[in-house]
């Protein structure tokens, strides 16, 4: 499905209602899964979180989980401590190409039986459930934090708690910490204390219900919407001052593009206060590197440069994010360069417009993108795309204004 998009009137004044963080619903249902009891209110819808569901739910040998990521690298170690339990687990083409590998060996390290069906480091997996008697496990700092994630969720199942060694650098801390805030607020102790990070076991939880926040990274759309408006006034809702999610950060980032952030009871009010005052900006994504595409779309839209960092892990999301971005900016006009880890936006307005934006399969890609049809109009190829994790996303633009058609 390929989708139009204009707005001819750029003035946004309104109030979304966003689904829960699909970061935090996928934690909770794989620790519901683990430890049962509580009820999850506020899940996310997004289709990642539905396939979640159906993996946790399945009886099958064969467990599909197509393009959620999260699924793959969470349910990678459910099934290894399933004992008794075999299962394949597999995925779309793209997610075949994302490597597993450092996830698997530190699975097998602790007792595992994980096996590559095709090729080494990549999904499909055969996983041979066990009980995992070793509870100390060494792993690349650097890597996705799910699979950090992971390991510590399934390790406050296993018999003896878990203890992860982090070698080198670590990045996404906001993503650990949010793990371990769940684990606190399940009565499940944990401490991260240098390159160390314990998880004590315990066999059941006494908390009858969790309340899932909604999702930031979703937040960040609007942000860039208000920021590429003349005037704006957006409600959202449900957000807290003091998140769980590293997503958050948007709303000191925006401050340097013109958007100011009010928290309210349960919702965020985001408005457009001024141009940003720099013609080019820098920023350290390590911590939060969704928000990345969103960011470089924005400063595009306002004709500003930006030197964006810590982007490393990006290589390795529903496409390659880095060239996938490179590709469809240079398209639209913008002078752009990127490495394994940044990005470098040059400042310009040569927009070009009636562009078709190609998504890769990424989810991110058509939403970080729709904002630019406060410059131009613009198309995205493959639009429900956006079904992985807010699949309301263009009837939410509809009810502010744009004019969105089916082509």
């Amino acid at each position: 499905m390929i989708l139009k998009l204009q707005q001819k009137q750029p003035n946004l004044n309104g109030t979304v209602r966003i689904t829960g963080s699909k970061s935090e619903s996928n934690r909770l249902l794989l620790l519901q899964a683990l430890f049962g009891n509580f009820e999850i209110k506020n899940l996310s819808n997004s289709e990642d979180s539905d396939m979640m569901q159906q993996a946790l739910a399945s009886t099958e040998k064969t467990v599909d989980i197509h393009h959620a990521g999260t699924a793959m690298r969470f349910l990678t170690a459910y099934f290894a401590a399933y004992e008794g339990r075999e299962t394949i687990l597999t995925g779309s083409s793209r997610m075949q190409e994302r490597p597993i590998g450092l996830l698997v060996n530190a699975l097998n390290s602790l007792g595992a039986d994980i096996t590559y069906l095709k090729n080494e480091g990549f999904a499909p997996l055969l996983i041979k459930g066990k009980k995992l008697e070793q509870n100390k496990v060494a792993l690349e700092a650097n890597v996705s934090s799910q699979y950090i994630s992971a390991l510590m969720m399934v390790g406050a199942s296993l018999p003896n708690g878990i203890e992860i060694e982090l070698i080198g650098k670590i990045t996404s801390v906001p993503y650990i910490e949010m793990t371990r805030s769940l684990l606190t607020q399940l009565g499940i102790d944990s401490t991260f204390e240098g390159q160390i990070i314990t998880v004590k076991p315990v066999s059941s939880v006494d908390v009858s219900e969790m309340v899932v926040e909604s999702d930031w990274s979703s937040a960040s759309y609007y942000y860039s919407l208000a920021a590429l408006c003349d005037s704006a006034a957006l409600k959202l809702s449900s957000y807290k001052k003091n998140s769980l999610q590293g997503d958050s950060a948007l709303a000191e980032i925006y401050t340097e593009l013109g958007v100011e952030t009010t928290y309210l009871d349960t919702e965020i009010l985001l408005k457009k206060i001024q141009e940003p005052k720099s013609k080019r900006v820098a920023f350290d994504l390590a911590n939060s590197p969704d928000i990345a595409q969103t960011i470089a779309v924005t400063c595009y839209g306002l004709g500003i440069g930006c030197d964006l960092t810590g982007l490393h892990t990006l290589k390795i999301k529903e496409t390659d994010r880095l060239e996938a971005l490179k590709a469809e900016l240079t398209k639209l006009g913008a002078e752009i360069s990127v490495s394994n880890d940044s990005l470098h936006l040059k400042p310009g307005t040569n927009y070009q417009a009636d562009v078709t934006i190609k998504t890769y399969q990424d989810h991110r890609m058509a939403m970080a993108f729709a904002p630019m049809a406060l410059r131009v109009p613009i198309a995205f190829e493959d639009a429900e795309v956006v079904n992985k994790s807010y699949p309301d996303y263009w009837d939410d633009l509809k009810s502010l204004g744009f004019e969105i058609n089916e082509r």
